[in-house]
């Protein structure tokens, strides 16, 4: 039941990257179409655009959400390579922390990234 479990999180973690990943792809590639998100109007990843969307709550709360997506798809995806390889029980169970502090240590460092980036942004 735990691996059905976790294999639950690791689908919708899928879904909420390709939702959030669409995003961001029609964000700063599709700039014509949507400028609702580049006020300074020009290139998406014009100082002005970038510095605004860095101060936005949304997109704070997006940048933060997608980074605990990805990283646990991809750590979860990579933790079921590393099974397949045939590793003890104990080998499992440490692969399986490691992973998790790796995470967890990216996480903080990624979140604390985004929020000083909307601080910078609010500034200006």
């Amino acid at each position: 039941m735990r691996e059905t479990n976790t294999w639950f999180w690791f689908i919708i973690a899928g879904i909420v990257i390709f939702v959030l990943g669409g995003l961001h792809m029609m964000t700063v590639h599709m700039n014509a179409i949507l400028g609702i998100f580049n006020p300074a109007h020009g290139d998406a990843v014009a100082w002005e655009n970038v510095s605004w969307r860095g101060g936005n709550l949304f997109f704070t709360g997006t940048y933060i959400f997608l980074l605990a997506a990805v990283l646990y798809h991809g750590f979860f995806g990579l933790r079921t390579i590393l099974f397949e390889l045939g590793f003890s029980l104990r080998g499992q169970q440490f692969i399986t922390n490691f992973l998790w502090c790796a995470g967890i240590v990216l996480f903080v460092i990624g979140t604390y990234a985004a929020i000083a980036a909307r601080a910078i942004g609010k500034a200006l």
